[in-house]
């Protein structure tokens, strides 16, 4: 850290979640190749699957998300709808997940190692 800057501590207001939802046309085969692409270039990204077309990523920073938006904008297919969210740490903690009837806790960051 560089000196005269302050430290700041990690915050669950600070913490981000980014999370991409799309529907993509399907019905060519050109189509069902460029919905694939996306999925995988959004797994290259460090993103996971939560539903079919809903992938989330955590993110340290406000800054990460935005270099990510610019990486996800540079791998669009050409049709559909691809909508990206941010939001907090501690809003994602209020996710109510279900599985079936059953609550399924949302999965949670990997904690991180400070040294």
């Amino acid at each position: 850290m560089p000196p005269n800057e302050p430290r700041r501590a990690l915050s669950g207001y600070r913490l981000m979640w980014l999370m991409v939802m799309f529907d993509l046309p399907v019905m060519t085969a050109p189509e069902r190749k460029a919905a694939m692409g996306f999925r995988k270039h959004l797994l290259d990204l460090g993103f996971e699957m939560t539903q079919f077309s809903v992938y989330l990523r955590f993110c340290s920073s406000h800054k990460q998300i935005q270099t990510l938006c610019k990486r996800i904008e540079r791998g669009l297919p050409s049709g559909g709808r691809v909508n990206v969210l941010e939001f907090t740490d501690k809003q994602y903690e209020r996710t109510r997940s279900y599985r079936g009837q059953a609550f399924a806790a949302p999965k949670t960051a990997e904690q991180f190692s400070l040294f």
